[in-house]
């Protein structure tokens, strides 16, 4: 099932995908997606982020090769926004781009999980499209919190999906457009470290618990986003993530 989060008539609802691309309120009406404010899917806990986790896109940013060892920074909640967000692109910087990368929520509280049993710890899926300012990247090895943990620059959703509903999410089609034009076409299975040996990779050092998500990384074809594109990131059979860039955030009051 698809499970998703949004604010209608000043509440905050859990809602599930109905018909024909509307949304179901838990009263059980039916409303059409613009007729809600989006929010994250979930309240997610630690926010993980994969580097360099396909070797096209390693390769598309000067690096001959993706790393041996999981490259792994972790982000801010402030990061996350809904689908149908907007994203702040500041007015300084050459290059932001996004990235559609498949989230993996984690179900239950774990630590030092084997490859073997990683799929049973995992509640399910989602959509998320990272950002990332290449103007601030100092070294991807060690990179710039300004990179990647700007406010409401990481839209997830619209939906959560159980993860019985997702039989290979290691054989995943993900797609990106610019304002209609497709520029990503990649699948999970170019994945350099699969979800199985990030699960145990992160759990051999920490435990992870209900709600951690993990951003996995992205393949090839990032572009440079500018003010007024609509950017659109879709992986199959979770769904599609509409997100727009506009000028640079407000000064704080």
């Amino acid at each position: 099932m698809k499970h998703g989060r949004v604010i209608f008539e000043g509440q905050t609802l859990q809602v599930t995908e109905g018909p024909h691309g509307q949304v179901q309120l838990p009263d059980g009406r039916l409303v059409a997606e613009t007729a809600v404010q989006w929010l994250p899917p979930l309240q997610f806990g630690t926010v993980f982020a994969l580097g360099l986790n396909y070797a096209d896109h390693a390769k598309e940013i000067a690096f001959n090769k993706a790393p041996e060892e999981p490259l792994v920074f972790l982000k801010g909640p402030n990061t996350l926004n809904g689908h149908h967000g907007r994203t702040y692109r500041p007015a300084d910087v050459a290059y932001m781009h996004f990235e559609c990368e498949l989230g993996v929520v984690i179900g239950k509280t774990c630590r030092n999980v084997r490859r073997e049993d990683a799929y049973s710890v995992i509640a399910g899926y989602c959509t998320a499209n990272d950002y990332a300012i290449r103007d601030y990247l100092e070294n991807f090895y060690r990179p710039n919190l300004r990179v990647k943990n700007r406010d409401g620059a990481t839209p997830v959703g619209p939906w959560f999906v159980d993860a019985a509903d997702v039989p290979d999410p290691m054989n995943l089609r993900l797609r990106s457009w610019v304002n209609g034009e497709l520029k990503q076409d990649g699948s999970t299975r170019d994945m350099v470290h699969d979800i199985p040996s990030l699960i145990a990779h992160l759990s051999g050092f920490m435990t992870l618990n209900p709600g951690d998500l993990i951003l996995t990384g992205t393949p090839d074809g990032v572009a440079d986003s500018r003010v007024g594109d609509e950017i659109v990131t879709e992986i199959e059979g979770l769904g599609r993530l509409v997100n727009t860039i506009v000028g640079d955030a407000p000064a704080a009051s």
